[in-house]
Formats: structure tokens, C-alpha cells, sequence
């Protein structure tokens, strides 16, 4: 097992040795650019077509103090958006609303599946002390997708009397990059953005 593992280590370094190699770091904040753009989008696809139990011109307090989520802000300007292209108007605060929307989360994270055809990364333990030996990935193809998922939901109560309106049923968005590599090199599929130019009516509409 151990000549195996060191064979397979040698073959690994041969491979890079025969070959031009590049390493980037994606980003040094608690969530990589990519993650980032997966929670937003799977956010927007949530809350796509939101409609609330009420009549349209209401005015609605949205209430995010039970939305426990890594960084709500963006997920809760979202919801405030779909609130208002819906038709109804957002309140400052309880005294000046008709209703009061109470938000839950019931998911906001990432998941991630890879698909390889070949040897996956090992770590191979070559001695009764667990050391081990690290051996990359070894494969012929390989599939990543990283998904974004959100759910959210909540209830309305009147603002002045806290009787129950209604409630909204859960709310799921998901979105997915999927990434494509052939023997090691060659990528495919990853997202890119770029900003191009933009006539500055594109970048607005009006309600």
C-alpha cells in the first residue's frame, strides 16, 4: 500500500514537472467571490413573483429580526424588492405600516457535488503514527457543481393590533455554476463576469 502511494506521489510530480502549472487564490474573505454571486442569485430567484395575502397598495413593515442568516442584508433588500414591484409600498417603521411581514430562512448556504472519473484526492497514511502522504487528484475527467440554495418564508400580522393576516409559503430559489475538466487542464464552464458597456437605460426600468 505505501509503494503504491509513493508511486502514485512520484507519478504526481512528474506530471507537474512535465507541465506549466498556475495556482490563483479566489479571495481572502470569509466567502469567495463565486459563493458570493450563488447565494445573491439563488436570493432573486426566490423571491421571484412574491405576492402577499393583501390588497395591493398596502403598506408593509418588513421585519428582519428572525432572519438568521450569514449576511441577510442582501437576501432582505431582495424580499423589500420583489415587496415592492409586487405593488405594495415599504413603511419605515410599525407605526406607519398596515401590516408587519415577519421573515424566516429556512436556507441560505451552498452545497457542493464532484463527479471524477479517475482517482480522487487521497490522503494515504504511511506509518502506525498516521502520517500521511498527500496524492492529488488523478483524473481523466472530473464534473464540480456548486449550487446556491435559498428558502425563505413569513407571515403578516396587522401592525396596530398584531392579528394575523396571513402567511407566505416557503419561498426556494437555487442556482448553479458547473465546471467542466479534462485531464487535469483543461477547465471549462467556470462563471465569468465582465462589466462591458452598457447604455444607461439598459441598467434601470421603471414600475
Amino acid at each position: 500500500m505505501v509503494g503504491r502511494a509513493l508511486r502514485l506521489a512520484g507519478l504526481a510530480g512528474a506530471c507537474a514537472l512535465a507541465s506549466a502549472c498556475a495556482s490563483t487564490t479566489e479571495s481572502n474573505t470569509g466567502r469567495t467571490a463565486t459563493e458570493q454571486l450563488l447565494l445573491a442569485r439563488a436570493a432573486d430567484r426566490a423571491v421571484e413573483h412574491l405576492t402577499l395575502p393583501l390588497p395591493v397598495g398596502s403598506r408593509i413593515f418588513v421585519d428582519g429580526a428572525f432572519f438568521n442568516v450569514d449576511n441577510p442584508s442582501y437576501a432582505i433588500s431582495s424580499i423589500r424588492a420583489a415587496i415592492s414591484e409586487a405593488g405594495y409600498a415599504l413603511a419605515d417603521t410599525r407605526d406607519k405600516a398596515d401590516a408587519v411581514f415577519e421573515l424566516r430562512a429556512g436556507a441560505l448556504s451552498l452545497e457542493q457535488m464532484r463527479r471524477v472519473v479517475g482517482l480522487p484526492p487521497l490522503a494515504v497514511p504511511i506509518n502506525e503514527t498516521f502520517n500521511v502522504v498527500s496524492i492529488p487528484e488523478l483524473s481523466v475527467y472530473s464534473r464540480r457543481d456548486r449550487v446556491g440554495v435559498a428558502e425563505f418564508s413569513g407571515f403578516l400580522y396587522d401592525a396596530q393590533t398584531g392579528a394575523p393576516l396571513g402567511a407566505v409559503t416557503p419561498m426556494i430559489g437555487t442556482f448553479r455554476i458547473r465546471s467542466h475538466k479534462v485531464m487535469m487542464v483543461i477547465a471549462w464552464g467556470q462563471q465569468s463576469l465582465s462589466p462591458g458597456e452598457r447604455d444607461p437605460g439598459d441598467s434601470w426600468r421603471e414600475f
